[in-house]
């Protein structure tokens, strides 16, 4: 594996690492992350997955570049979706790393958003669309 396509790969696997855990985190029913070793890991699992879509994009748009297609035109516009759907998916992450307190309820919100899941959603077609 390439280093770019490294890259993709760890930040991807961190992204739905942190859904993972969330889902757990959201199932709990804890009103906040005091006082349980859980909650001491969301916003370490929050932070992660913050990091991992701050340079996805760059990450995924390298890996482009190396592929031996006739047109990387398609993946060009497909990267353009992928941009809008990591900011919005960064802002809600973010906005829950700017509470007091991460309650399961607000996780539970947050993995239902659906800029979260479109994210995972992209990743998903990207992991399929770049096997060779």
């Amino acid at each position: 594996m390439t280093e770019p396509a490294a890259d993709f790969s760890a930040r991807c696997d961190a992204i739905e690492e942190a859904y993972e855990y969330m889902l757990a985190y959201a199932a709990q029913g804890l009103p906040g992350e005091e006082g349980s070793a859980s909650g001491g890991q969301i916003r370490d699992f929050l932070r992660k997955c913050d990091n991992a879509l701050a340079g996805l994009v760059e990450a995924l748009g390298q890996c482009v570049r190396r592929l031996d297609i006739p047109s990387i035109a398609p993946y060009d516009a497909f990267i353009g979706v992928v941009e809008r759907d990591v900011r919005s998916a960064q802002a809600a992450v973010q906005l829950v790393l700017a509470q007091p307190s991460i309650s399961s309820q607000l996780v539970d919100n947050l993995n239902a958003s659906i800029h979260l899941r479109a994210v995972l959603t992209d990743l998903f077609l990207l992991d399929e669309a770049l096997k060779k």
